[in-house]
């Protein structure tokens, strides 16, 4: 292969014989903080129904636009909560990423959108309706009456057209035909559709006018949120790269269009960070200093070095080839919970196509004493496996087996026959996947036809 920019330094051996061992073991929470915290979610949303219910009454049940006024008051209180857990899932909170990874927060955080949406559109539409009953007007005066003469009532518009913006930019067919630059700065004016949001429902929902202690607590809960985004995410890192001080030491082509940027940085000997984990990197040089992009290790830090492989598959990702060495580098992390941590037996089985194979290598090497491996890398081409003599290297020192699977998927099958012949001992070992997502669609349906407990299925991903 030959160097983009320079040779990696001569001092860095990425090799089992200098694998650095002595580092701060990560602490992995306890699964019983998953269930803690759905716990206190689930009484939040009984306290937040009951609170509201207490502002009902038969009487203005039944007098004109009362069902609709109710209904209104409801979606919009059940609605600006689920906004609450939607921003705690995608806030990155330690103790839940480390638990459940940010792949699953991101899931769950897609799956509560669509309804925590839908209720706060309710709430518009209802209290239109119900207030244009009782002033027995039209619905698009009441709009319009709503938001010229009603206070608050127009950033509330705005905060809900903001968060429409998001919503319709998150759908699935949409998400494919943007950049991922695009629809991260759509979702930074999430953050100014939920304030907009929170002053209105604070200043004219009935739930908390007159209401003092209601409204402490749901301005508590919500500044307490605010804290903790401002720490997690902006305070942390910055203490973080301000003691690494990261910077690009070189950039080397490792496979066809595939390149390892290893960056130098201080205190890393201090870095708990596990094999299979993955940084948000920002390289500070021009088009690529105002996004971060997700990116794993490829290898476990060899301090004041660290590794990752990228393939050019994008705009962001191809410009990665012609970092200069020098240029400053702030990285967000570590995250993921891919790692040994999640394995149940002592048998793992890696399954790896692409540059997924850039999480398998560092989990590879991050294995504890013991373990038996079995590398599986489904490739078009030998050429296109990066870090190829490296796995093979750390395969061999555990005394482990390391199978190719060259050709074009319609020549060369991939199926439960194959897995079974490479792996026989497939069904109770864990499996470990990465690679592109119709790729781990795939083995992952072929792996449950297998009988392959769901709990020792393993995979991350990185699709926004």
């Amino acid at each position: 292969m030959t160097s983009v920019q320079h040779r990696t330094p001569e001092t860095v051996n990425w090799g089992p014989e200098s694998a650095f061992t002595r580092r701060p073991l990560r602490s992995v929470p306890s699964r019983h903080y998953v269930s803690l915290a759905l716990t206190i979610a689930g009484l939040g949303l009984g306290a937040i129904v009951a609170v509201t219910l207490t502002t009902f009454s038969m009487s203005g049940l039944h007098a004109a636009g009362g069902w609709w006024l109710y209904s209104g008051r409801l979606s919009g209180m059940i609605g600006a909560y689920g906004l609450l857990l939607m921003t705690v899932l995608i806030t990155r909170l330690p103790v839940l990423e480390k638990s459940l990874g940010q792949d699953h927060l991101v899931r769950w955080h897609r799956l509560l959108a669509p309804y925590t949406y839908w209720l706060l559109f309710v709430h518009v539409v209802t209290l239109i309706v119900a207030y244009a009953q009782m002033q027995k007007t039209g619905l698009v005066a009441q709009t319009i009456n709503f938001v010229l003469h009603y206070p608050d009532m127009l950033a509330a518009f705005v905060g809900f057209g903001l968060l429409t913006m998001a919503a319709a930019t998150s759908i699935r067919q949409a998400r494919r035909r943007m950049k991922y630059e695009t629809w991260w700065s759509v979702h930074l004016y999430t953050y100014l559709g939920l304030a907009l949001v929170f002053f209105h429902e604070i200043r004219t929902g009935v739930v908390f006018i007159g209401h003092p202690l209601t409204t402490a607590a749901w301005e508590l809960a919500w500044a307490a949120l605010g804290i903790v985004v401002l720490a997690v995410r902006v305070g942390l890192p910055l203490w973080r790269n301000f003691r690494w001080q990261l910077k690009v030491a070189s950039v080397t082509e490792v496979a066809p269009k595939t390149y390892a940027v290893v960056v130098e940085g201080r205190n890393l000997r201090r870095l708990a960070v596990s094999g299979g984990q993955f940084f948000q990197w920002r390289f500070m040089t021009k088009g690529l200093w105002t996004h971060s992009h997700p990116y794993s290790i490829s290898a476990m830090p060899r301090p004041p070095y660290m590794r990752l492989t990228v393939k050019s598959l994008g705009d962001q990702s191809s410009a990665l080839a012609t970092l200069q060495p020098g240029t400053r580098v702030f990285a967000e992390g570590p995250y993921g919970a891919f790692t040994h941590h999640k394995s149940e037996t002592k048998q793992i089985v890696m399954i790896a196509a692409g540059i997924g194979i850039t999480p398998l290598r560092s989990l590879l090497e991050d294995l504890p004493h013991g373990v038996a491996v079995n590398f599986i890398m489904r490739a078009n081409a030998v050429e296109e496996i990066a870090h190829r003599d490296e796995i093979r290297e750390f395969v061999a020192a555990r005394a482990g087996s390391y199978t190719e699977v060259i050709g074009l998927p319609n020549e060369v099958p991939f199926d439960g026959a194959v897995l079974t012949t490479l792996a026989p001992a497939i069904a109770s070992s864990d499996v470990f996947m990465c690679g592109p997502d119709g790729f781990m669609n795939f083995v992952q349906g072929v792996l449950t036809a297998l009988n392959v407990p769901a709990s020792q299925i393993h995979y991350e991903r990185f699709t926004f």
